[in-house]
């Protein structure tokens, strides 16, 4: 019954946007499902930075190179020599949805609860000596030891550093204010989140490039649709009921191809599906089981099973793909192989007792995760495991992955970002809770050094011990499959679809 009810409360959205209305600029993007939280710092989920991103900003951002950029920030920071010290100008007269005029004073409180709530913040939080005003619109970040990816963090949009007025920084948010090109007007659980544009936002001065540059709010309206089911988003793709669907399945290509109202969106590669592994309690805190569980996989036929046609995936065990920088073929030898035999020494030698279950917490809101689910859980009972397969909406899946007494592996997904360090399982709080002397022996080089090519050799070391330790299972690489409508202008694909700089001529 609530499965129907999700379904229902799209077409509820719609029969009440008038039809002149459309026309004014209002899209309807389809997303995944309800968000579990509008706070970009306390959710990791990409529904919530996707979502948030046209709300809330950040000190810098990535360009279309995946180059760190200002966005409020005036200009990238003065770095000391010893690599310890960043003073950061503000942009000044920038607004926030409530009228109020940012200050050093909102970005220090930001920042200090970011490196406290957030799992991205908590992974600079032990680098940082201070964070301090410098008069109304200055902050300087003293550090403790180098850090290089500390400005990566700073950009990125997912448990996101974000700045918001100090006098609204409760945990959790009561109010959803940030200086965005859209603020928040409404939000329905599970029927929609309608942003309207922000008269008081100053767009950068200069071009849009990526996430930087100018982000200009000329819609009217965005009406963020939770859709859960896949079938649903590409119907109403098909039939032009959304501007924007996202992640939809692969054999939806060609009817997509043949659609009058919205045409194929396909980012090439995306990222990588994985499978998290529990390694602070429960069976698979074992380091032995966890690599059972990495021999009894077959990458292969889960990735035919999630995608079928081979042009949407790769069976590949590095953690970046060729053609990246971050590309090493270290400890891929442990890659997957899909052999119960080994699987069943490897359990035998950790003393698996044959009866624990392997709880795999999993959504049908991303169809390839319950499908990959499927085939996992066929070739770990055949190697010798019980499984309990456990299928939540994907907000609850975020929320239960928090508490480590409920779950041994949970599957998610994510693209192959900029820096390592910004994947979700470097931090030693993420989720999994990877957190070994192995790990710090390896990271803590890497994110002390500032050559770009020492830094390559390093995260070779890394990618080793995480095929050592196995705390997650890299399935391999995937092509993402979006929709949008012909009538929808100036539309840039992007692991995290945004659409400021967007226009429709519905």
């Amino acid at each position: 019954m609530l499965r129907n009810a999700f379904l229902a409360a799209p077409f509820l959205l719609f029969s009440f946007v008038p039809a002149q209305s459309m026309a004014a600029g209002i899209i309807n993007v389809a997303i995944i499902g309800e968000p579990p939280t509008l706070d970009p710092m306390a959710s990791t989920a990409d529904v919530v930075g996707m979502t948030t991103q046209h709300i809330f900003e950040t000190l810098f951002t990535f360009d279309a190179k995946w180059n760190v950029v200002p966005l409020l920030a005036e200009t990238m920071p003065t770095v000391s020599a010893d690599g310890k010290t960043y003073d950061i100008d503000l942009r000044k007269g920038i607004k926030f949805h409530d009228g109020s005029t940012m200050t050093s004073a909102d970005v220090v409180a930001s920042l200090e609860r970011w490196t406290k709530l957030a799992s991205r913040g908590k992974q600079v939080a032990p680098y940082i000596a201070s964070i301090n005003a410098q008069g109304d619109n200055g902050v300087r970040i003293v550090l403790n030891k180098p850090y290089a990816p500390l400005l990566s963090l700073l950009a990125f949009n997912n448990s996101a550093a974000v700045i918001i007025p100090k006098a609204d920084l409760s945990d959790p948010l009561q109010k959803i204010i940030g200086t965005g090109p859209y603020m928040l007007k409404e939000r329905k659980a599970d029927q929609y989140i309608q942003l309207v544009r922000f008269d008081g936002y100053q767009p950068r001065p200069e071009s849009p490039n990526g996430f930087g540059g100018a982000r200009k709010a000329i819609l009217d309206e965005i009406r963020f649709v939770p859709v859960p089911d896949a079938n649903t988003r590409l119907e109403g793709a098909i039939s032009g009921q959304f501007d924007y669907a996202d992640s939809l399945a692969p054999e939806a290509l060609d009817r997509l191809k043949g659609s009058a109202a919205s045409e194929p969106v396909v980012l090439k590669p995306f990222g990588a599906p994985v499978l998290v592994m529990n390694t602070k309690e429960g069976v698979l805190a074992n380091k032995t089981l966890r690599q059972a569980i990495q021999v009894a996989l077959n990458p292969e036929d889960m990735l035919l099973a999630a995608f079928g046609n081979p042009e949407f995936f790769t069976v590949d065990g590095a953690l970046y793909p060729e053609g990246y920088i971050w590309h090493t073929d270290e400890g891929i030898e442990r890659y997957g192989s899909g052999d119960p035999e080994a699987a069943a020494a490897l359990m035998k030698k950790a003393g698996y007792d044959g009866q624990t279950p392997i709880r795999i917490l999993t959504s049908r809101q991303y169809e390839f995760h319950y499908k990959m689910a499927q085939v996992a859980a066929e070739y770990l009972k055949a190697a010798g495991f019980k499984v309990d397969l456990q299928v939540f909406d994907w907000a609850t899946l975020t929320s239960r992955r928090a508490d480590p007494k409920l779950w041994d592996i949970f599957i998610t997904h994510g693209p192959f970002p900029p820096e390592p360090v910004l994947n979700g399982w470097m931090s030693d709080s993420y989720p999994g809770w990877w957190a070994t002397p192995l790990k710090a022996q390896t990271v803590e080089p890497f994110i002390a050094e500032p050559d770009p090519e020492k830094r390559k050799a390093l995260w070779a070391n890394i990618q080793k011990a995480f095929y050592e330790e196995a705390p997650v299972f890299k399935v391999g690489d995937f092509n993402a499959l979006g929709s949008k409508k012909k009538t929808l202008k100036d539309f840039t694909p992007s692991p995290w679809p945004y659409f400021w700089n967007v226009s429709t001529s519905n």
